[in-house]
């Protein structure tokens, strides 16, 4: 071991691209970020170029690298889950454009699905539901219309999800595999057994030729060739965003709990070795694999959270940049019974409507962008606590979180938030916990850590948030959230 050994984490969002690099301690020591293109062909579908997720991918780790002195000994990778690559393994080329996990296209697959009376049995066996999130029906959906199941059939095809088609790339093709977390995600995999399950590839009409090995969270993963990068790094560790974020966040205890705020808001519950099937349509996932030892969690997946704020700025132009939004919702006494509902790709868990679309309530002539961006942070706040009420209907009910992700810099959202869900929040030191998470993973498969034990002693408090907001108001603005959510639904 060197004396100053540092991990790259490859943290590969729906929105950017992004590489850091921390060392022994767990401290960030240089980081490079790249927008990705976001790309809208009908209403409701949303797509990446898997070219520009490559490309971007390995711009940042090479700008990454140039920046820190010490030798690299492991990279972890995180990623956006769900998001659907299929590519030729001959020349390693997608035969489509990424599927986002955002994308609603495939919601008559489901719907098909679910009126063959099916869904309980793919839930039984996968802890999801059956939703377009997924990747299951997207996969279907790119071999129908690309007349490709006779060549996945015969092996000619890989599938995977982000963190498999950069494995494949960054090993020039040798490795073909994904962790548990992220075969949790894709509606094929049983969380029982660990194993891709028969049954759901049948239901899904998906050959098992197309699919990644499955490893643990923390694993050798391969070796990255130096033409990709520039060097060759041992990989290992992967895990999908939103439980890198949780491993990140050290909710290692069951019972803890980490919400993330990104470009959506994903809640996820560690209920130990136990899974928690959900009465309140939540998702049972597998938090992340060790030693071959699968932790649980019963997560709440919110799809428009920071998106919001980016729509204000690149769709409508009302505010330059997502920092402005603190100071105008800080500078209203109230809301002034202004409601967006961000139902841009319909709304996630506990409505899970594919169909149900955006709308803005209680617009008079006064409104202007203060109104709007208040309403948009106080959105992310309502969708939350949405989220901890059916947990708490599930028998779990959490006294307090863990936040992380580019939405906790915002204090006046924090506030609101530990006020709307009447429980204190921690936000840490290192805000980004997703990237940290697959550090701690790679670091944990090079012994740079030696346990969880061990990460979690490296976990820092920044500020705690305690309720200050009366009940009588909470109430009052929670029961006008649930009216605007009904009035969007489908």
């Amino acid at each position: 071991m060197t004396d100053d050994p540092l991990i790259l984490a490859i943290d590969q969002g729906t929105t950017s691209s992004r590489a850091m690099v921390f060392d022994a301690h767990g401290a960030p020591r240089a980081v490079a970020q790249k927008e990705l293109t976001q790309i809208y062909p009908a209403d409701g579908w949303v797509e990446h170029d898997p070219e520009e997720i490559w490309s971007s991918t390995v711009q940042v780790c090479r700008e990454v690298l140039e920046k820190v002195a010490g030798t690299v000994v492991s990279l972890g990778i995180t990623n956006q889950r769900e998001t659907t690559v299929v590519w030729d393994r001959a020349t390693g080329r997608p035969i489509h454009n990424a599927i986002v996990w955002q994308d609603r296209r495939t919601a008559g697959i489901c719907r098909d699905l679910a009126g063959r009376g099916l869904e309980p049995e793919v839930s039984k066996r996968s802890g999801l539901l059956l939703d377009p999130y997924f990747s299951a029906g997207k996969l279907s959906w790119i071999l129908d219309h690309c007349g490709a199941r006779g060549r996945a059939e015969a092996g000619d095809l890989a599938f995977g999800t982000v963190d498999s088609f950069l494995l494949w790339r960054l090993t020039g093709g040798r490795v073909h595999a994904t962790d548990a977390t992220n075969a949790s995600r894709t509606n094929l995999f049983n969380i029982h057994t660990g194993e891709w399950d028969q049954d759901l590839l049948e239901i899904f009409g998906v050959p098992m030729a197309l699919l990644p090995d499955v490893k643990d969270s923390a694993a050798q993963f391969g070796v990255t060739d130096p033409a990709a990068i520039g060097r060759a790094i041992p990989i290992g560790g992967v895990a999908g965003d939103q439980q890198a974020a949780m491993i990140g966040q050290a909710c290692f205890e069951p019972g803890m709990i980490k919400s993330t705020y990104g470009t959506g808001c994903f809640v996820i519950l560690n209920t130990g070795s136990r899974p928690l099937a959900s009465k309140n349509r939540l998702l049972t996932t597998i938090a992340y694999q060790i030693g071959g030892e699968r932790t649980y969690g019963l997560e709440g997946s919110i799809f428009i959270a920071g998106a919001a704020v980016q729509w204000l700025r690149d769709g409508l132009g009302v505010i330059e940049s997502a920092a402005e939004t603190e100071s105008l919702a800080r500078g209203l006494d109230g809301n002034k019974g202004v409601y967006l509902v961000p139902a841009f790709t319909g709304l996630g868990a506990p409505h899970w409507d594919p169909d149900a679309r955006g709308a803005v309530f209680g617009l008079t002539r006064d409104t202007g962008a203060p109104e709007l961006a208040r309403a948009a942070l106080e959105s992310v706040a309502y969708q939350t606590r949405e989220l901890l009420d059916a947990m708490t209907a599930d028998g779990v009910s959490p006294s307090g979180l863990r936040v992380d992700g580019g939405m906790i810099g915002n204090d006046w959202l924090m506030q609101f938030l530990a006020d709307v869900l009447d429980r204190p929040l921690e936000r840490p030191v290192v805000a980004e916990t997703t990237a940290l998470g697959a550090a701690c993973l790679a670091g944990l498969q090079a012994g740079v850590f030696e346990s969880l034990d061990d990460i979690s002693r490296r976990w820092r408090l920044d500020r705690r948030f305690e309720p200050e907001m009366d009940s009588t108001t909470r109430d009052r603005l929670m029961d006008d959230w649930r009216r605007a959510v009904a009035r969007v639904r489908s």
